[in-house]
């Protein structure tokens, strides 16, 4: 009754997601372009993908997408197919099914792996969903389902975010059908670099940022933290609340079950103990038909920070270079006045303008990344209304809920007052508690 909707709680299209994968990496600094991979200048930037989505008219910091469309970008379903039993370990694979590209494909928990990272690789500067954590030994089905929903929920944000849903990886994760998805994955991003180099706005993110774009990224950080906390506590009280409908489903089909068995007893009866009586008799047939019943009632109840990347990874790291170039620089002046020689001047001359480029580049990527955080806020805010859609879902699946549980247990009731036939019997079935008997 309550798992659907606590799937749906723990941020499947909310904001929670989002943020959790911000709290995630919180501690990291921002990755770098992957080892190997050319390092352009500013000037030799181009668009690998000349299809890829075009940004809004106007002033580009600003998204113009609805949650509809968010939405409509793309369906993903992750199902489980039969597992493959390897040498030592039972492998897991998952039917990876999208709407938008009319494909099906197998991937494994390492496919996902490998597309995650080179997420993080291509989009340093923007919130990329967390995965759910690797297979432990001796991982329970229970464990599993919960990691095929979580994995749904990632490719689904990742599939409806603006910026991954063009990028060419996913295009090859969700439709390439070859054997190895993972070399493929990493020869796609090979001589690409990330987003700052192949973005044709990234030279003048500064200018499309508001003048007080640092008070506004304080606020925004207190903001997000606040609602992934709260997010993280309903479905935290979501999943407590399912854990407890399929601990009291199990009672009660033991509760049936040892009705069942009381019915079902053979055990002979002393003439003498019952005194020519058929009241044990009609009793026991009567507990071993209400056993069906509490089985039905079992059947019921079992349906019951990407700021902080920004602080310590980009702006750290252009704070700590512009430390370093002051120092080089003067100790360069210093070598150069005591040398006096051309060719030492020329040197000096063409290491500080590669070490200026250096720090312009670096001062771009700080603007940059302030200027994709300023739109991670934006899709944080855009998801939030799924939340009365949420909360809705879980009201209506309780009233539900309750609603055929309460049908059952009325049903119930008439079909106990032939526990209380009998010749000898002036006990009836009370309609109150107050005028029941007490069973103390």
């Amino acid at each position: 009754m309550t798992g659907g909707v606590m799937d749906r709680l723990s941020a499947e299209a909310g904001a929670a997601p989002v943020v959790a994968a911000a709290e995630a990496e919180a501690d990291e600094e921002a990755d770098p372009p992957a080892a190997g991979l050319p390092t352009p200048q500013i000037s030799e930037r181009r668009d690998p993908y000349p299809n890829r989505m075009q940004m809004p008219q106007g002033n580009p910091l600003l998204l113009s997408y609805t949650l509809q469309e968010l939405l409509a970008r793309d369906t993903v379903q992750v199902e489980l197919i039969p597992e493959k039993k390897g040498l030592f370990l039972k492998h897991v694979e998952y039917e990876v099914s999208s709407q938008r590209f009319q494909s099906s494909v197998y991937r494994r928990y390492n496919d996902f792996v490998v597309f995650h990272e080179m997420l993080l690789h291509r989009f340093p500067y923007r919130m990329v969903p967390a995965l759910p954590p690797k297979r432990v030994l001796g991982a329970d089905r229970e464990f599993i389902e919960s990691r095929r929903r979580a994995l749904r929920r990632f490719i689904n944000l990742v599939a409806r975010h603006p910026p991954f849903s063009e990028d060419v990886a996913l295009r090859l994760f969700l439709s390439f059908s070859g054997p190895d998805v993972q070399n493929k994955l990493k020869e796609s991003t090979q001589c690409v670099g990330d987003e700052f180099m192949n973005c044709k706005l990234a030279p003048r993110a500064k200018d499309f940022l508001p003048a007080d774009i640092q008070t506004q990224f304080a606020v925004s950080r207190e903001l997000i933290r606040n609602i992934y906390n709260s997010f993280y506590k309903l479905r935290d009280r979501a999943e407590r609340i399912a854990s407890r409908a399929i601990d009291n489903a199990a009672d009660l089909l033991v509760f049936g079950k040892e009705l069942s068995a009381l019915g079902s007893d053979t055990t002979p009866l002393p003439s003498w103990a019952a005194l020519n009586s058929s009241t044990w008799g009609s009793l026991k047939q009567a507990l071993k038909g209400l056993s069906v019943e509490f089985a039905l009632l079992a059947d019921k109840a079992a349906q019951q920070d990407l700021c902080e990347r920004h602080e310590k990874g980009v702006l750290h790291k252009h704070q700590r270079a512009l430390h370093k170039y002051s120092l080089m620089k003067r100790q360069m002046m210093s070598a150069a006045v005591q040398s006096r020689e051309p060719d030492s001047v020329e040197q000096l001359e063409s290491r500080i303008v590669e070490q200026e480029n250096a720090i312009q580049t670096m001062e771009l990527r700080s603007y940059f990344s302030l200027y994709c955080l300023h739109q991670e806020m934006q899709l944080v805010h855009v998801y939030l209304p799924l939340t009365s859609h949420i909360l809705g879902a879980f009201v209506n699946s309780q009233i539900q809920g309750h609603k055929e549980m309460s049908k059952v247990w009325n049903d119930l009731k008439p079909k106990l007052n032939c526990l209380f036939a009998g010749p000898n019997s002036s006990l009836t079935l009370s309609r109150s508690p107050q005028d029941g008997v007490s069973p103390h």
